[in-house]
């Protein structure tokens, strides 16, 4: 199916989200979507999906003007889409969240059996692994999203929109969402595939359309360097490498001392982690995403107060203080599910930056807030950050993913810290936002502060850390050098101790080496 914009704005006030977009997607095409956070790319998808009226221009499908009065009409037409943020019911099984809103019914009774089979022959066809009957509480975010992809073609969708999908993925998930891409664009089905990562992009688009504060600024092939897209997408030229001087550490901060937590049933989350960060220095934890680092960060703070073991701050023990005393002791804290534990999605931007602030000088007087001085600050900090929104007074949920995630940003580096702790700082972000969170987290360190850093780009760890930290199954398997290969820290990341993985690499790299020689000989004799 071809899909067709002529033209297409959508204004909010005095705000123009989208500024009369041309936009073609060819049959069985993948065609990207590349723009900043806030450039107006999930709100064109929405004009399309028929959540949002647009206020001027047409779309068509197979060259005849449509019109969307709601998503029902979007999917009844074909068009399928898989939200950043899922709309699925946590408490649901798969098949009643594929099912919920086009409920089949026998004799005025819902009936599940067709959309069990449903999922199942859809989820055959893809590999997808899905069990009709999970809960999708129970599932992990890579399987949560294949659900969504499962809803949409439940309803034979031939042009599916995913916005953002890797946004909240591993890259191991990452890798199984583009064989999924490859495997729907075979079976002939039209992919919208919106985004700011530029490897992805180049590993998976037939063409590239980019997007710059509501505009079509132009289009672009998939063999431009990431370089070059980075640039078209931002307007200027990016470093995609992080520029930074050798840490001066100043002595050690925070330690961390046989921190052990196990559930109520006898799970351990984490095993004896022992690590310590110094002042002026990155610490950069590495490791497949379900390691232990999400329990590890949340312990740091206070969110698991029967952990066992230490954690001195300054020679002050922080085990066993609450959350608001341990950042009050200097702690700022950037969790890596920001729209659960890091924002609150009813409250406005100006309020989301004073969280942990709200009841001190100067942001209140007494018991009543200082909202002059919060509307000040708001207004600093969404400039400084460069937080895309029509006003600091609008609420967090009107933000999108990657703006959300600067407010976090901007609330826990607006004040004087200790330690930074920041798991997937940069989760979301475009190339030009993830280039001026690198800047603030060396200047963090070069200030003295201590860093920790969670991610599961290989790139952000190497570019980032002073050492690196590995994890895995709830320990650090070794603390290694920055300059770590990325294969030796793959092998770590899969079981295997600092020196064995140096062993491992070391005889893969000369057996690749004999068989390019192998190869040179046997060029040469035929020669």
């Amino acid at each position: 199916m071809k899909l067709e914009l002529r033209g297409i704005t959508k204004v909010f006030g005095t705000f123009t989200a989208n500024d009369s977009i041309d936009l073609v997607v060819e049959p069985g095409q993948v065609h990207a979507l590349l723009g900043e956070n806030g450039a107006g790319k999930s709100t064109l998808m929405n004009v399309i999906y028929g959540l949002y009226d647009p206020d001027g221009g047409e779309i068509l499908l197979d060259d005849a003007p449509v019109t969307f009065a709601g998503p029902g009409d979007a999917m009844a037409a074909g068009i399928g889409m898989v939200h950043q943020h899922f709309m699925l019911v946590p408490v649901f099984t798969v098949a009643e969240n594929v099912i919920l809103g086009f409920e089949p019914t026998s004799m005025g009774v819902i009936s599940l059996r067709e959309a069990r089979k449903r999922v199942k022959e859809i989820s055959d066809r893809f590999g997808f692994n899905i069990d009709p009957d999970a809960l999708v509480g129970d599932l992990p975010v890579g399987a949560q999203q294949r659900v969504e992809i499962i809803k949409a073609l439940s309803h034979d969708a031939k042009i599916v929109i995913l916005d953002e999908p890797t946004a909240v993925l591993t890259p191991q998930e990452t890798d199984e969402l583009l064989s999924i891409m490859r495997q729907l664009k075979e079976s002939g089905t039209s992919i919208v595939f919106i985004t700011h990562k530029l490897r992805e992009v180049k590993a998976i688009a037939d063409k590239i359309t980019v997007i710059r504060r509501g505009k079509v600024v132009g289009s672009a092939d998939p063999s431009a360097s990431e370089k070059e897209l980075a640039s078209a997408m931002v307007g200027r030229s990016v470093s995609l490498t992080v520029d930074k001087k050798d840490a001066e550490p100043q002595g050690t901060r925070l330690t961390v001392k046989d921190l052990s937590l196990v559930t109520p049933d006898g799970l351990t989350l984490l095993d004896h982690v022992s690590f310590d960060v110094q002042s002026g220095e990155i610490l950069a934890i590495a490791g497949v995403q379900g390691n232990g680092q999400t329990e590890l960060t949340e312990t740091l703070v206070g969110m698991h107060p029967k952990a066992r073991g230490s954690i001195t701050l300054n020679g002050d023990e922080l085990l066993g203080r609450s959350i608001r005393q341990v950042l009050d002791a200097g702690v700022g804290f950037v969790p890596e599910d920001r729209s659960k534990d890091g924002l609150i999605a009813g409250f406005t931007i100006e309020e989301n930056l004073i969280l942990d602030l709200h009841d001190k000088a100067p942001y209140s007087k007494g018991l009543a807030l200082d909202k002059k001085v919060i509307e000040d600050n708001a207004v600093k900090y969404v400039e400084e950050f460069d937080v895309r929104t029509q006003s600091a007074k609008a609420f967090a949920s009107q933000l999108s993913g990657g703006n959300q995630q600067k407010v976090v940003l901007a609330r826990e580096m607006s004040r004087p810290l200790q330690v930074l702790i920041a798991s997937q700082p940069t989760r979301g972000l475009d190339v030009g936002s993830i280039e001026f969170v690198h800047k603030r987290v060396i200047a963090e360190r070069d200030g003295g502060t201590a860093v920790i850093i969670v991610s599961t780009e290989l790139d952000e760890v190497l570019g980032l850390a002073d050492r690196i930290a590995v994890m895995y199954e709830g320990s650090i398997i070794g603390i290694v050098p920055k300059d770590t290969s990325r294969d030796v820290l793959g092998l770590m990341m899969a079981g295997m101790k600092y020196d064995d993985a140096l062993a491992k690499a070391a005889q893969h790299e000369t057996e690749l080496s004999a068989v390019e020689s192998d190869g040179d000989l046997s060029q040469g004799g035929a020669l």
